[in-house]
């Protein structure tokens, strides 16, 4: 069998779990650790392409710094050697990610199955807008949300957003486009300034993020085209279906939610995730957003003419069709002429009248002349009168009162339930996160303005919710706790954890937590970045080589108590006996804790017996009271 492949003496990697464009995705182990990874390789035909080594550090660089539960946490990177042609000589170095591994299917695969419901489809729209909310936070936009990019854990509890390959940081946002021009992203979730080629920022996920909803609820994009370019040009020029068009249990609160997420100018959309968050846990609720102004595009705009073709009024006659004499008289009195008596035939009939009879005439027209114009003044002043009084009513009369709502009582209320309870009223809620010492975070402290207050209906109301206190306590009881456990401790109060260090300790297991930076039990801003140090479960020997067996044994049991010591003695004539001459394991190497040590001690070698030089025999007579007179001795030098 093929032996498994190891990257840098630690990452064992296994079966290929998926390939994209620019990278595989192996199953993997950490052997240091012991734990089940994801690891993801840059294709080794692309490792000499520098755009797309940039391009994968990019990505390990921008979520190396995320720790999200809706986002696949990075543990580590590097670079492999790995041999492109089978000759050593072409080697070349290629990067690498380690991520955690996430169990479970992706969105695109349980939307093509049909597997989600409105619940589902809200929920885990939740999760996504979770995750870009803390992105965006840290100045990372992805710029490719998509259901391929998002993972749903095994019991469908959690999604999970991944492949930030082509993320930017909001700073560096204006470089949407590749060196080949080439608008960067996926055609059926593109922005429209993506398209256009224009700036991208946050607002420009929360656009993707919205057609990935719609294809949640609806089991299709926005928009569908022959081509990129067609959908492309569908996203900037036209107006998509509402989803209850296609789906018939998706409600009207829903639909308004999209129509305003799917604007085409980033300023009418949602300007936060925090925001479209809020939308939907109300529209969940069947709260309604208000209806977005009519969208007009570019090119509707250029048809429309910015100025109409001037053209004269018309005139508009009213013929008399019948006009008697009287009529046609008052007509000329009126207009200033003459009075000329008319019958009522067509042609006037001209009677001969006397002097007197004229003056007569004269003076009957002109009495009815001064009557006509008093009439006429009359009239007008009468018009006049009841205008002005009316004018002088208008402006002394008091305005009616204008209806109000009192502000309903927020506080200690969870973010969804306060922003359900404005909106009931209704008001128009705008949420704001504060810190507080006394108020549990998620929870509404209070309003802007204050409950209680007379307000007209649907005026904005601010709602300030705790994210906890501004300053919080590292936690001593983390110490000794596994690493997931520590980091989840950690996201719950409020801070961000950082990066995992391996360190030996004495005696904490292997895989459990030994310290923090920040230390355990110091307080630091709340949203700070804590890192983590787990224990490796080795221990590294210390050197007791010419120290006394008591002096031995204290360095090794302040090195570690674990340690298992025995001491054995050795004759030795250079050193002085009681020091130590050997031991085992050697200075400065890591050992498991728990491990047998043998410490080797000097000893005085043992002296000789002496050897004896000479022998002698004496006899003494029986009874005899002098010395005896015959000895003998026997030695080797002794002559006969």
């Amino acid at each position: 069998m093929t032996e498994p492949r190891v990257l840098n003496g630690r990452y064992e990697l296994d079966k290929l779990l998926g390939r994209g464009g620019m990278a595989d995705v192996y199953l993997g182990k950490d052997i240091r650790l012991g734990r089940t990874i994801a690891v993801k390789l840059l294709r080794a035909d692309l490792a000499r392409d520098p755009q797309f080594q940039a391009r994968f550090r990019r990505e390990a660089q921008a979520v190396a710094g995320l720790n999200h539960p809706s986002i696949v946490a990075v543990y580590d990177t590097g670079d492999a050697s790995t041999d492109l042609t089978g000759h050593q000589s072409e080697q070349t170095r290629v990067p690498y990610i380690v991520m955690e591994y996430v169990e479970g299917r992706t969105l695109r695969e349980l939307i093509r199955q049909g597997d989600l419901s409105i619940d589902h489809a809200i929920d885990y729209a939740l999760g996504v807008l979770s995750a870009l909310e803390y992105s965006h936070r840290a100045g990372i936009v992805h710029r490719d949300i998509k259901p391929a990019n998002v993972m749903v854990t095994q019991d469908g509890s959690a999604v999970k957003v991944m492949d930030f390959g082509i993320a930017r940081a909001i700073a560096d946002s204006s470089a949407t486009m590749t060196q080949t021009q080439a608008v960067i992203g996926t055609a059926q979730y593109l922005s429209p300034e993506q398209a256009r080629g224009e700036t991208v920022d946050a607002r420009s996920d929360l656009y993707s993020a919205a057609c990935l909803f719609y294809e949640m609820l609806t089991g299709r994009p926005p928009f569908i085209g022959d081509s990129p370019v067609s959908v492309a040009y569908q996203h900037v020029r036209e107006t998509a279906e509402a989803p209850s068009h296609f789906n018939s249990e998706v409600s009207a609160a829903l639909d308004s939610v999209l129509a305003r997420a799917l604007q085409k100018d980033r300023q009418d959309r949602f300007q936060d995730a925090a925001s479209f968050r809020r939308a939907l846990r109300a529209a969940k609720a069947g709260v309604e957003l208000s209806p977005v102004k009519p969208l007009i595009t570019d090119q509707l705009a250029a048809e429309v003419p910015t100025k109409l073709p001037a053209s004269p009024p018309p005139v508009v006659s009213t013929p008399i069709s019948e006009e008697g004499p009287a009529t046609r008289a008052m007509a000329k009195v009126l207009s200033g002429g003459s009075l000329t008596t008319e019958s009522t035939e067509e042609e006037p009939e001209q009677l001969p009248l006397s002097l007197l009879e004229s003056k007569e005439i004269d003076k009957a027209t002109k009495r009815r002349r001064r009557a006509w114009i008093v009439t006429l003044f009359v009239v007008l002043a009468l018009v006049l009168g009841g205008g002005g009084f009316y004018l002088f009513n208008q402006m002394t009369a008091k305005p009616a009162a204008e209806p109000t709502v009192p502000v309903p009582t927020v506080a200690g209320k969870l973010e969804t339930d306060a922003v359900i309870t404005l909106s009931n009223v209704p008001l128009r809620p705008r949420v704001i996160q504060v810190n507080s010492d006394t108020v549990e975070s998620g929870k509404a402290i209070s309003t802007d303005p204050a409950e209680g207050t007379e307000v007209p209906p649907n005026s904005e109301v601010t709602v300030k919710i705790s994210k906890g206190p501004a300053n919080i306590v590292i936690p001593t009881s983390l110490a000794k706790t596994t690493e997931s456990a520590a980091r989840d401790q950690l996201r719950q109060i409020g801070l961000t954890p950082g990066t995992t260090t391996v360190v030996n300790d004495p005696s904490i297991p292997q895989g459990q937590l030994v310290s923090t930076s920040p230390a355990l039990g110091k307080m630091v801003e709340a949203g700070a970045i804590v890192n983590l140090n787990i224990s490796s479960g080795k221990v590294t020997m210390p050197s007791v080589i010419g120290k006394t067996k008591d002096e031995a044994a204290k360095a090794l049991k302040e090195a570690s108590p674990t340690l298992v010591v025995s001491f054995v003695e050795e004759e030795n004539s250079q050193v002085k006996a009681g020091k130590v001459t050997g031991q085992d394991p050697a200075a400065n190497k890591d050992v498991d804790q728990g491990s047998p040590v043998t410490i080797t001690l000097a000893k005085e070698p043992e002296k000789p017996s002496p050897t004896p030089t000479s022998s002698s025999s004496c006899t003494a007579s029986p009874g005899a009271s002098s010395p005896p007179t015959d000895c003998s001795t026997d030695s080797p030098s002794q002559k006969p």
